[in-house]
């Protein structure tokens, strides 16, 4: 341990002489990777107001986990936010709306209905660190989540993701591969739904959305393969990830906020290489 902050004084990183910058950094290497692998189908799907709906719904689950007495925020935030996903792709595919509209009412209601849950009492002040979140009290438990987070996400997309990616291109193509489309749409909106909800603590509802698509978003612009789509993701993910925590440190700032600061300088310094 000594040696450790020995290493961290003598080099421009001393920040990680301290606990909470370290635990901090373990939590961005576990959750950049699994968010920005996700973001890939994301925005492949065009699906970034869904994922960004599914951040608002998060209010609501605080608030249904305070009225029913669950002790742990984000155990209530995670059933909720899968009940509402799969009530979201239910209503989506039977719905003669447009995708947008749909997920517009659901996204307006979900927020709307947790700020009312909330606040009741005059408790809405209480949950004020779930809108922009708190990356530096992560915790060893909260690391552990994290790992097996990114272990399920990993696990995920090995199995699903090529078939992901052909529903992506052309969905009909997909199902005449034999593709149960239906179902792996609904799992995938599960697990987009319990990544969001185990993230929201640490990222906040008001950034959540932008930490998923960022990175992809920005691989998408200089990648010319599927599998280097992903990688350049995860790069950017990583990248953004520890130079905004350096930086929220140097310059005392907001963590979660920096950190998608930092994604979108990746993106805008992506963007001129962008195919037309």
């Amino acid at each position: 341990m000594n040696l450790w902050y020995a290493i961290c004084e003598a080099l421009p990183l001393g920040c990680f002489a301290y606990d909470f910058m370290k635990n901090a950094l373990l939590a961005l290497l576990l959750l950049c990777p699994a968010l920005s692998a996700l973001g890939t189908v994301v925005v492949n799907r065009s699906m970034s107001f869904f994922s960004d709906s599914l951040g608002h719904s998060a209010m609501t689950g605080v608030g249904l986990g305070v009225l029913l007495g669950i002790a742990e925020p984000t155990l209530a935030m995670i059933l909720f936010g899968v009940a509402f996903a799969f009530g979201l792709v239910w209503v989506k595919s039977r719905s003669a709306a447009s995708t947008d509209t749909t997920i517009g009412v659901f996204s307006a209601t979900a927020i709307a209905l947790g700020l009312v849950l909330m606040s009741k009492g005059g408790g809405l002040a209480s949950f004020a660190s779930y809108l922009s979140g708190d990356l530096l009290s992560v915790t060893w438990g909260d690391i552990g989540g994290l790992f097996w987070l990114l272990v399920a996400v990993a696990a995920f997309c090995t199995v699903f993701y090529n078939k992901l990616a052909l529903m992506g291109v052309n969905e009909p193509l997909a199902r005449t591969r034999g593709v149960h489309t239906r179902w792996i749409e609904y799992l995938f909106a599960a697990v987009v739904a319990v990544a969001v909800m185990v993230s929201i603590r640490f990222v906040g509802v008001l950034l959540i959305n932008a930490l998923l698509v960022l990175p992809a978003a920005a691989a998408r612009n200089v990648a010319r393969s599927m599998r280097g789509y992903v990688w350049l993701a995860v790069g950017f993910s990583l990248l953004a990830g520890v130079a905004g925590l350096l930086l929220s440190f140097a310059l005392d700032t907001a963590t979660g906020a920096t950190v998608v600061l930092a994604a979108a300088v990746c993106y805008f310094f992506t963007l001129p290489f962008a195919k037309r």
